[in-house]
């Protein structure tokens, strides 16, 4: 029976003409779980949570005096976001404020022409384009971290995950190696997500409150798109920006300023949700080394068999920190979602993060156990199941380019050192992404030859 278009009883109704009467409306928490919450001074993951645990996978609460509809259910995930994403659109996104009307923030007609042109550079010959570029940056983190191991100096494991992450597209992007002084500007990037969750609600409020940070990314973004149109290609060939330049030849639409928002968007897409894994993937081998261990014999170096043990391990950590833990969706139209109505105008949570924490998909949900992903009955087949990504038409444009890049870097840093902590953060933060809440401070160790 499918589930969207009814009930069976409905369906005979309407077959001998009676009417036929409407879905029930979505379960609803109760309103003092929230008013519990509201009384914690909880986080919103902390409600969601036991809004799941509650009413199920598909729940309503109120925040005011409107309900909003919690989706974690497999099959309801696939209907909001792949099925029916024009009955459950993008209203603004969190980042606009940074990103502009990059293709992330756009909707409707321009969000289709940004993602078209985009797509092409991250699937098929398009990503044989960043091959290099993305072993060059892997490479040059190999160097630095050899240098670590030899004098025995602290690590940030977060600013070497960004470094790494942010040199890989800003080759992508420009065809030239990430240089000091640009990495020092572009940590306005981290500075403005980071922010974003505390702003006020005004706009103008929220722009003046990072004024100075957005200042710094608009001249390093002038500065990449004047060189890009005025300069050779860098030593990879052209980069993205090339690309970009090369429509605005061809479409009024893209100006100067929606270059720089589409490099902007790229760039915060492109490095934080990538660096964010690497750095929480480090935290779960030191509490697993066994995993790391397990990858490793899985083959030797270079072989498909150690580099499937490897994404693997990347899947498990995506699996419980996923690049997008929440996505925000509003109803456009009445539907009936899983056999219950959702009125148009209600605001809808997808969550992905509680998703992959559902002990009915996941077995033992909260253990890092990568052999999830080796094994053939190892993880629901469900696509709504496990989505790090999101799944349908507005799913991650770099999804290929993120496990590339996660997958190089380990494929040459995990055979050759170990991480031995002295300082791990204390919880998570949920931001834009999930990140680890403090320092991940680590001395590099030369790993024991097989």
């Amino acid at each position: 029976m499918d589930i969207e278009a009814g009930s069976g009883s409905h369906a005979y109704a309407a077959e001998r003409g009676e009417p036929v009467p409407a879905p029930p409306p979505v379960p609803e928490a109760e309103p003092s779980l929230v008013a519990r919450w509201r009384a914690e001074g909880g986080e919103l993951v902390e409600l969601l949570t036991r809004v799941r645990e509650r009413t199920g996978g598909l729940a309503a609460f109120r925040l005011g005096p409107a309900p909003t509809v919690l989706v974690t259910d497999p099959q309801a995930v696939q209907h909001v976001l792949a099925r029916h994403p024009d009955r459950y659109v993008k209203r603004s996104h969190r980042a606009r404020l940074l990103i502009g009307d990059g293709v992330l923030a756009a909707t409707g007609t321009a969000w289709k022409r940004q993602r078209r042109l985009l797509q092409a550079q991250f699937t098929g010959t398009g990503m044989r384009r960043h091959e290099q570029r993305i072993t060059a940056a892997a490479e040059t983190t190999a160097g630095r971290w050899a240098d670590h191991a030899r004098t025995g100096r602290t690590l940030d494991v977060a600013g070497e995950m960004r470094r790494f992450a942010l040199d890989a597209i800003w080759r992508s992007l420009t065809g030239h190696p990430l240089d000091d002084g640009t990495e020092r500007e572009l940590a306005a990037v981290a500075a403005v997500a980071t922010a974003l969750p505390t702003l006020p609600a005004d706009v103008g409020d929220a722009r003046a409150a990072v004024a100075a940070e957005l200042a710094r990314i608009d001249a390093v973004a002038r500065h990449a798109i004047e060189a890009a149109r005025t300069g050779a290609a860098g030593p990879d060939g052209p980069g993205l920006l090339h690309v970009l330049l090369d429509a605005a030849a061809e479409h009024s639409e893209y100006t100067d300023r929606l270059i720089r928002d589409e490099l902007v968007t790229l760039l915060t897409a492109g490095h934080e949700t990538t660096a964010t894994t690497l750095t929480w993937l480090y935290l779960l081998l030191d509490r697993n080394p066994g995993a790391r261990e397990q990858a490793l014999a899985a083959g030797g170096a270079g072989s498909a068999e150690r580099r499937q043990a490897v994404q693997a391990l990347v899947h498990e950590t995506l699996r419980l920190y996923p690049s997008a833990w929440l996505l925000p969706r509003h109803a456009t139209e009445d539907d009936t979602l899983a056999g219950h109505t959702v009125a148009a105008g209600t605001d809808i949570l997808v969550c992905p993060y509680l998703t992959h924490r559902d002990p009915a998909l996941w077995p033992d949900p909260e253990r890092f156990d990568p052999r999830r992903f080796l094994a053939p009955d190892g993880r629901p087949a469900h696509p709504g199941a496990y989505l790090p990504f999101g799944i349908g038409p507005r799913a991650c444009l770099g999804l290929q380019f993120a496990l590339r890049e996660t997958t190089v870097l380990l494929e040459r840093l995990l055979p050759h050192y170990t991480l031995a902590f002295s300082a791990v953060p204390t919880g998570t933060e949920y931001g834009i992404t999930v990140r680890p809440a403090g320092p991940a401070l680590a001395v590099l160790n030369p790993a024991a030859k097989p």
